[in-house]
């Protein structure tokens, strides 16, 4: 099926477009009554990720209400740890909880991996059939998933850390160990994503969420080949990586096989410009929180992001959208973007 709406997919293809595409991380969510509507009749997050027909709903939801370019699969980079054998629970207030974690190489020589394990997320991919319906071509689709340091961390630690220390601790005292942890991770997280292209999904964004706890020299190791290895091998639709954090990074980012990468608010775009080169698409990167501001001052935040980075760029925020962010000024956002004309500013 055509894409009515395709000026993401074309910048992510590197053409020159008449304004940048705009999606924001988390458009999925709270910030809609919509959602929080669907949430309220359901048990629990966990209900609505599995649920193919809701997490189609409220997939599109914000293609309906706010307009924007592209529509973000609702899902959970946790399904991955889960389809390895590692159970997790998404607690309300407190986010997510394993009952096991890794501790030994016993606990990594069990877990299921490749395709075995993706094969098991029926409901992700029925949940794309699903949403591929509802949105008749209006706009593509991204589907994504956690990279693999930012799953490892979880599957070590056992649930978020302000320091992630028992996952760190793993890279310093048993590295080898840690590989191969990586390793298996990496392997689903292909094979997942490569299901996920199959059953119809436009575009890729891999979240390393927690990338910025790392230093540069265990980022180098522990994280850059194993996203290569990622970027090499899914080559049907274009890839973006958001490496939140990771600036100590950026110039090894820059030269991934990845169509785009995505930026942190604390990035400054003419220093990125300057490492990663004027043709490479840069997603980003106003900061979440100019959304509580007055509409007078999201546009003129918006206009100066927009104009920093210069063509080959997707609007979206340096983080997923706050909770309780107001729906206006996320509009806001996101009309001043629509509205913007590159050949208006030249």
């Amino acid at each position: 099926m055509k894409i009515q709406n395709d000026i993401l997919l074309r910048t992510l293809r590197g053409e020159l477009c008449e304004r940048p595409p705009v999606w924001l991380m988390r458009q999925a969510g709270r910030i809609l009554p919509q959602y929080r509507s669907v949430r309220a009749s359901l048990s629990g997050f966990k209900e609505l990720v599995t649920t193919p027909t809701l997490a189609a709903e409220v997939t599109i939801q914000p293609v309906d209400e706010l307009g924007v370019d592209a529509a973000i699969l609702f899902s959970d980079i946790l399904v991955i740890p889960e389809a390895m054998g590692l159970d997790y629970e998404m607690i309300e207030k407190k986010g997510p909880s394993f009952p096991k974690v890794i501790q030994t190489a016993a606990d990594i020589e069990a877990l299921s991996f490749g395709k075995p394990a993706a094969d098991q997320l029926t409901y992700v991919y029925d949940a794309i059939a699903e949403t591929k319906k509802g949105l008749s071509g209006r706009v593509p689709l991204i589907g994504f998933a956690g990279a693999p340091w930012t799953l490892l961390a979880y599957m070590v630690e056992g649930g978020g850390s302000k320091t992630f220390s028992k996952a760190r601790r793993l890279l310093y005292a048993d590295p080898a160990l840690a590989h191969k942890a990586l390793d298996k991770i990496t392997t689903t997280i292909i094979a997942y994503l490569q299901n996920k292209v199959e059953a119809g999904v436009d575009a890729i964004q891999v979240f390393d969420s927690w990338a910025g706890v790392l230093s540069a020299d265990l980022y180098r190791e522990f994280c850059i080949p194993y996203l290569k290895r990622i970027c090499e091998a899914i080559t049907d639709v274009p890839v973006i990586i958001f490496a939140k954090d990771a600036w100590f990074a950026f110039d090894e980012l820059a030269r991934l096989p990845a169509n785009a990468l995505g930026m942190d608010w604390t990035m400054e775009p003419s220093w990125a410009r300057s490492i990663a080169g004027p043709d490479k698409v840069l997603q980003g990167n106003l900061d979440p929180c100019t959304l509580y501001a007055d509409a007078k001052t999201i546009e003129a935040e918006t206009w100066k992001m927009i104009r920093s980075f210069g063509q080959h760029h997707i609007a979206n925020l340096g983080h997923g959208v706050y909770p309780d962010t107001p729906l206006d000024g996320v509009k806001t956002f996101v009309n001043t973007v629509k509205a913007f004309r590159y050949q208006e500013v030249a």
